[in-house]
């Protein structure tokens, strides 16, 4: 068994060994080429390895939520069951109290919300990018926050798989509005995401997203938190924790402005821009994910002075890996489309490796130092 600290490490070697050798294929690819790794099976193989390294990590404080799950299991395990239709999150929290009440083990529980979390993620990507399925998953399990929601905020990693799962059928209306009302029931903040979407069906001008965005940037930057209270307000009776919680909360995270942030969450819309502007690209299904990123985004941004920042972030970053290489692998973009892909493939993976072990000290805790 693979000691709790050392986890992320293994998963980050892995999918850097992976990352690595794809993106090396993808330097060499020709304009029209379809690559092996298109198919499917690796990146299922992938999914499944994922599945079982995650579904059965230790039972360590080194992944916080876990143990806030194994507690609250421990203290409901053999209650009764009722569905309880008035739950905050009504399909996961009627889920998890059917696996404590029926005994069916808290392992068990991981591994159905990691086969949730991973295998929604993959059918999504596969329905986006059916010639480059693995390349693009591969993109996927690089972000940055990919494994922290895996291990660490597993109910919104699994709500926003869906979420992304449903936004692949854009055109499709039941399986859509389906997916729609599962990934809000999984995790209520996915209300959201789910609202910048419909936005998206009526409002499709680009330059008022793009417009939008930047003014959510400059209110972040001047520290104008009056939007921070205006949203608290119109959620949860203004109850929601994320944005009223103060920095003396035990688990509260940084708070304050995060050029660190604003950084990472500018590149997709930098490549938004010149898709759109300089290349010409024209997608339905890239624009729904572009401006729904952008609202989601910009609404992180008029709230980063909350202290649980990185999680009403990650409402908008969970689309963040698809939204960054769409434009790379349509053909509008040059012949030299694939070469720049990989160069994205690389630099994302740079960066996840540089927070993760540099910025927030990764390299230490795992040597021990």
């Amino acid at each position: 068994m693979i000691e709790a600290k050392l986890y992320q490490l293994f998963y980050l070697s892995i999918v850097t060994v992976a990352t690595l050798s794809i993106q090396q294929q993808y330097k060499k690819r020709i304009y029209d080429e379809i690559i092996n790794n298109s198919k499917v099976s690796s990146a299922v193989l992938m999914m499944v390895f994922m599945i079982v390294f995650i579904g059965f990590r230790p039972h360590s404080a080194v992944f916080i939520d876990t143990m806030n799950y194994i507690l609250d299991y421990k203290f409901s395990e053999g209650h009764h069951f009722d569905f309880d239709i008035n739950a905050k999150n009504f399909i996961f929290d009627n889920l998890f109290a059917y696996f404590s009440a029926n005994r069916l083990g808290i392992t068990s529980f991981f591994v159905v919300i990691a086969s949730i979390y991973f295998a929604c993620s993959l059918l999504a990507i596969r329905r986006l990018f059916p010639n480059d399925t693995f390349a693009v998953y591969l993109t996927f399990l690089a972000a940055f926050s990919t494994f922290t929601y895996s291990t660490n905020g597993i109910k919104a990693g699994a709500a926003a798989s869906i979420f992304l799962l449903a936004l692949s059928y854009r055109d499709k209306l039941i399986p859509c509005l389906l997916g729609m009302i599962v990934c809000i029931g999984m995790h209520h903040s996915m209300k959201m995401p789910v609202a910048a979407f419909v936005l998206t069906l009526f409002f499709r001008n680009p330059k008022y997203y793009f417009y939008g965005w930047v003014f959510c940037a400059i209110m972040a930057a001047g520290h104008v938190g009056f939007f921070q209270d205006i949203f608290a307000g119109l959620s949860e009776g203004g109850k929601n924790t994320y944005l009223t919680a103060t920095s003396d909360t035990a688990d509260a995270y940084i708070s304050g402005f995060r050029p660190d942030f604003m950084l990472y969450s500018a590149m997709p819309v930098w490549v938004g821009y010149v898709a759109k502007y300089k290349k010409g690209i024209q997608s339905t299904m890239y624009d729904t994910l572009l401006y729904t990123y952008m609202v989601a985004n910009g609404i992180w941004m008029l709230c980063m002075y909350a202290s649980f920042t990185n999680r009403i972030a990650y409402l908008s970053w969970s689309l963040y890996p698809v939204v960054l290489v769409y434009p790379f692998l349509k053909k509008e973009w040059g012949e030299d489309r694939y070469q720049w892909f990989a160069k994205v493939m690389l630099w994302h993976l740079l960066f996840t490796l540089f927070m993760e072990m540099i910025y927030y000290g990764g390299l230490v805790k795992w040597l021990g130092l």
